[in-house]
């Protein structure tokens, strides 16, 4: 310690002890930390510090135990029992320090959080550095402020059993759900249980930032548009006049490659067939043969003819040909059952159609009622 630095101690210290109002020891107190702190004190002098810090943690006045441990939460001057005791404190005194203090060892921040005092675990959870049994506590015990601060801190260590723990017990918190798919790193169970919790925003970033599996990201797609087509594939069944259906379709600009691709993956074979008849020009009945009975090539030209887009080609051959494939074993092809197993063998085929599509057709997979999949199975 320098000779100037050395008189300013001994300056404040006298002062301290000689001062009466709190006010006047508080001043005292923020000067002589402060000076402590700026020092690079070593042996004896950095104990006889640590004597005037465990004086000072004794005060009567809240007022001057403040000043201390707000001027030194981040030092590593205080030794680890006038950490304990300042935590211990209340808030105004405890907070600075649990929040910064080098001082503490992991079993005391987990026996902060285990006291239960959600302003205490707030400021665990937002340390500068939170170990992995601290986080796993915060995950198990903290309040929901806690665990949301937790999980926008990068500085944590946690583990994927208690980022799983956090979703379990916070999962319809919006806040929390944001601030977890924020984190720089999370282990792919954690995004994969994240996307179906979170916003549009924030599902873009988890696609965009982190790994997810290629059926999670399908799914991910903004199904808000494509509700009206899903409409529209299921109406189609249940319509009387099937091609006054398809050509009302039309004129409102409808019938598109997308929706006759679904109709297709999805067994419902004569919603294709007049609209391709709709959007070729031809008769119903010719269209049947050029898909049905014409050769390979016969598919080709109806599907040309109909305008289509030559690269979705190959995913309504695969369709039709699936289609065929379950016909031939016998399948009723207007059950629930079949549609289920249509689509099922469709999606194996891996077949060259656009994200939305994919996304529709996944979500229709994902959602059929558990009788509709009891019966593909008999019918398997």
């Amino acid at each position: 310690m320098t000779a100037y630095r050395a008189r300013l101690t001994e300056t404040d210290i006298r002062r301290l002890i000689k001062a009466t109002d709190a006010d006047e020891r508080a001043a005292a107190t923020h000067k002589l930390c402060r000076s402590m702190d700026k020092a690079e004190l070593q042996g004896e002098d950095r104990e006889s510090a640590q004597k005037i810090l465990r004086m000072l943690a004794q005060d009567a006045a809240e007022l001057v135990r403040r000043a201390m441990a707000v001027t030194l939460k981040s030092s590593d001057l205080i030794p680890r029992d006038v950490a304990r005791k300042l935590a211990a404190d209340v808030d105004s005194v405890a907070l600075p320090v649990i929040g910064f203090s080098p001082a503490f060892l992991d079993e005391d921040l987990i026996e902060i959080v285990w006291a239960g005092s959600p302003l205490r675990q707030v400021a665990v959870a937002g340390r500068p550095g939170v170990g992995r049994d601290v986080a796993k506590a915060l995950a198990e015990l903290g309040c929901e402020q806690a665990v949301r601060m937790l999980a926008a801190n990068d500085n944590a260590d946690v583990a994927e059993s208690a980022l799983a723990r956090c979703i379990d017990r916070f999962g319809d918190s919006p806040e929390i759900v944001a601030a977890l798919a924020y984190r720089q790193v999370l282990p792919l169970s954690v995004t994969e249980r994240l996307v179906e919790l979170a916003s549009e925003s924030v599902r873009e970033h988890l696609v965009t930032r982190h790994a997810v599996a290629p059926e999670t990201a399908i799914r991910l797609a903004a199904f808000a548009r494509e509700r009206a087509t899903v409409d529209l594939v299921d109406q189609a069944s249940n319509h009387g006049d099937l091609p006054q259906f398809v050509a009302g379709l039309n004129a409102r600009r409808v019938l598109t490659a997308s929706l006759l691709l679904r109709a297709v993956a999805r067994g419902q074979m004569a919603l294709f067939e007049h609209g391709v008849a709709e959007l070729a020009g031809t008769p119903h009945a010719r269209a049947w043969l050029m898909i049905h009975d014409a050769g390979p090539l016969g598919l080709k030209a109806i599907y040309d003819r109909a305008g289509l887009p030559p690269r979705l080609f190959q995913a309504y051959r695969a369709g039709v040909d699936t289609w065929r494939a379950l016909q031939a074993e016998g399948a009723d092809t207007s059950g629930d059952g079949f549609r289920h197993q249509m689509l099922e063998r469709f999606l194996t085929q891996r077949p060259n159609a656009s994200r939305e599509d994919l996304a529709y057709l996944m979500e229709r997979l994902d959602h059929e009622p558990p009788t509709e999949r009891a019966q593909s199975r008999v019918a398997a």
